[in-house]
């Protein structure tokens, strides 16, 4: 494994990629420990290099394409680093302006796989309204993306749909790796601070307040338990470009926008104060969140849809159709479990997602598609 060179991509960097940041901090940290020289290259205001316990960080000068978000336009200065490097593999999390990137590897003899952090087709309907002209569009661009790189990540069963039939077709494997949690961040509160069960359902939703990520629907879910006479507190963490019309639903109603928390021991022991987490976002391609939630002990409800419904059971959690009435029905079907019982379930479950597992898998793709580069292999 130490002759490995993997090179991580990260584009389209912004403050509603976190849980793509996260992956690909916890996945680079994981390929270091493992004895595989790693590099990584974002963007970012200024150019900047960096060396870093899991690897050399390129920072490459990149503009803002909005909502905070920043974009790589000049692919070539990615290739520049990556001949410098001299890369087994890349790995790439972008599927717009570094598709040169698997044509420089195609070129070069270099393994390349791309890590496929949501289903453009149903994320993009979702943000548009444009269902139908969406995901002709996204399945087009998806033919074009399964014939540049030699495999396709996706994190659930979900995710995987969107490339199944068009990868069979050219002979490109689709590999699902689920992700993990950091199991010690969070975690339940300790027995010396038991949750208590009493005074009024506390529910929790964590996440970027724009509309591909659904916190209009978590929000009118609390409002209709509250118009049904439920004793209920949302607890809403984050921030974003929709925050005015989230207040609006939830006028007169006991729900609390606290925008972000600092810290994610600080917001590990929030989630983990909460009887029920709301991560109902119906076109989550995994939910990091859902994970972080159950981590903490605590039960989640999520949309019926997407790939967050897979990381619950029937014992850590429910589900409930995209909609507030069924959603309310499955908060308190969860809520109507002894405390006890649902957190340990909770806990179990996200037990079966630790890091390590995903690093492991993602180092046999990664092993099954390198091939070394010359600059590489003179080193």
């Amino acid at each position: 494994m130490a002759r490995m060179r993997i090179a991580q991509l990260a584009n389209f960097i912004g403050p509603a990629s976190g849980g793509m940041k996260t992956a690909v901090a916890a996945l680079g940290s994981g390929y270091a420990a493992a004895g595989v020289e790693r590099l990584l290259v974002v963007p970012g205001p200024v150019d900047a290099v960096s060396e870093t316990a899991a690897g050399t960080v390129v920072q490459l000068r990149a503009p803002k394409v909005g909502g905070g978000y920043r974009l790589i336009v000049e692919p070539w200065r990615v290739i520049d680093a990556l001949e410098e490097f001299g890369p087994t593999s890349v790995e790439v999390n972008d599927k717009s302006t570094l598709l040169p990137v698997a044509r420089w590897a195609r070129r070069r003899g270099v393994g390349s796989l791309l890590f496929s952090h949501e289903r453009l087709d149903d994320m993009l309907a979702m943000r548009t309204g444009m269902d139908t002209g969406a995901k002709v569009s996204i399945g087009l661009w998806n033919r074009v993306l399964v014939r540049s790189f030699d495999a396709i990540v996706v994190t659930s069963r979900y995710a995987r749909r969107e490339f199944s039939a068009v990868a069979s077709a050219v002979g490109t494997p689709v590999v699902q790796v689920p992700l993990g949690v950091d199991l010690e961040t969070f975690r339940p509160a300790s027995p010396a601070a038991p949750v208590e069960d009493d005074g009024p359902l506390r529910l929790v939703h964590v996440g970027r307040l724009s509309r591909e990520k659904s916190p209009h629907l978590a929000v009118a879910t609390a409002v209709e338990l509250h118009r049904r006479g439920v004793p209920v507190v949302l607890d809403v963490y984050g921030t974003g470009p929709h925050l005015d019309e989230l207040e609006e639903i939830a006028t007169g109603a006991p729900v609390v926008f606290h925008g972000h928390v600092a810290g994610r021991a600080e917001l590990a022991a929030r989630i983990a104060a909460a009887d029920v987490a709301l991560s109902v976002c119906p076109g989550e391609t995994f939910g990091l969140a859902v994970l972080e939630a159950l981590a903490c002990g605590t039960p989640v409800v999520t949309a019926r849809t997407g790939g967050a419904s897979e990381l619950v059971d029937a014992a850590s959690g429910a589900w409930g159709d995209a909609d507030p009435a069924s959603l309310a029905d499955a908060v308190l079907r969860v809520a109507s479990r002894p405390v006890t019982e649902r957190r340990t379930a909770a806990r179990q479950r996200a037990e079966l997602f630790p890091w390590a597992d995903a690093v492991d898998t993602m180092l046999g793709v990664h092993a099954q598609v390198s091939r070394p580069l010359a600059v590489a292999a003179s080193r």
